[in-house]
């Protein structure tokens, strides 16, 4: 349905180009889940890019603002440790080293020592890094809201749903190692 309420015919797309190649040539694999992967791989491709575009013009990567977002959004004193930006992004420990490495550098945060434990730092937004964090979270989500809008709303929501169900059946084992 469009956004005033009218059904607007979808025409085929470039997954249902390879879903019927394949129908052809490997019947067998032709199905929803391969359906499913390439248009989600598809739509987080959208994302990405749009998200890229905007974080471009404020000269960061995908993973150094998932290092400032990261931190911005647990609150005051907006820190955590190391093994926990690396839980809460998927990277790998080496990445995550690699990513604070140059967020340092570029003053957006700092190092500090825990007092508890003195085996283990804190990485913490300076000022400079909550401005900048807070700027890159508004031009990505203003990015991915002009991606959004040229959707129907019902579209969007139902998606949305959809793919927290689809999210609590697939990631246990797969995304979260407990």
């Amino acid at each position: 349905m469009s956004k005033i309420g009218k059904v607007v015919p979808v025409e085929p797309d470039h997954v249902d180009e390879i879903i019927s190649a394949w129908r052809v040539e490997m019947p067998e694999i032709a199905g929803l889940p391969l359906e499913l992967a390439k248009r989600t791989a598809l739509l987080v491709s959208a994302f990405d890019l749009t998200a890229a575009a905007a974080l471009d013009k404020l000269h960061l990567t995908q993973a150094e603002y998932g290092v400032l977002a990261t931190l911005r959004r647990v609150g005051a004193p907006y820190r955590l440790k190391p093994t926990d930006l690396t839980q809460a992004l998927l990277l790998s420990s080496g990445g995550t080293s690699n990513v604070i490495k140059r967020l340092v550098a570029a003053g957006y945060v700092s190092r500090e020592a825990d007092a508890e434990d003195g085996r283990s730092n804190w990485v913490e937004l300076t000022p400079l890094g909550v401005k900048t964090a807070e700027e890159a979270v508004r031009a990505t989500t203003a990015a991915h809201a002009r991606l959004v809008s040229r959707m129907p709303d019902a579209t969007a929501r139902a998606l949305s749903e959809h793919l927290r169900v689809a999210l609590a059946a697939v990631e246990e084992g797969v995304l979260i190692h407990r």
